[in-house]
């Protein structure tokens, strides 16, 4: 779904998976804009940055899972907790986020 198709779509009950390296807007600027139009949306990231700086920002800003793509088959743990309302962190990251 594009982006302005997601922000037309203001009462939804949607995950919405990002990276942090998209292309023109960042994952943690594109999670913002997206906590400001869809304040319950469920946030998580699936990303291969492991900056401590960087996942303490998309927890800062409602993310609720944050995976790494070296864990990706994590992600559908991840997908469950998020859902279900629990925070998630990427087994290689455990130590970085408490």
């Amino acid at each position: 779904m594009g982006w302005r198709r997601f922000t037309e779509r203001k009462n939804c009950n949607d995950l919405i998976l990002l990276d942090i390296g998209l292309p023109t807007l960042d994952g943690i600027a594109a999670a913002r804009q997206i906590r400001e139009l869809v304040p319950k949306a469920r946030i998580a990231f699936l990303t291969q940055e492991s900056s401590a700086y960087i996942v303490q920002e998309a927890f800062s800003i409602g993310a609720m899972g944050y995976v790494m793509k070296i864990d990706a088959l994590h992600l559908p743990d991840a997908v469950d907790a998020v859902v279900d309302g629990r925070q998630f962190v990427s087994p290689a990251l455990s130590m970085q986020v408490q």
